[in-house]
């Protein structure tokens, strides 16, 4: 269990977002902890990987790896 405090602008907006989709603000509070921690994973995976080579990758072979680069 996890108790989260949202500013009122948040939770208005969140509060408004589950009504019309009918989802619950739950739902939209999970989706959205689970892509940040999805997205922080990536960044420090991609940081470990940069520190045991030791050297820059570029952009573009980055790109390239992912499939980005259509």
């Amino acid at each position: 269990m996890l108790a989260v405090r949202l500013p009122r602008s948040v939770e208005k907006r969140l509060d408004s977002l589950a009504r019309k989709t009918g989802r619950t603000k739950s739902y939209y509070v999970k989706r959205a902890i689970l892509e940040f921690l999805e997205d922080r994973e990536d960044y420090l995976l991609g940081l470990a990987r940069l520190e045991q080579k030791g050297e820059r990758i570029p952009l573009a072979e980055v790109a390239r790896e992912l499939g980005l680069d259509d």
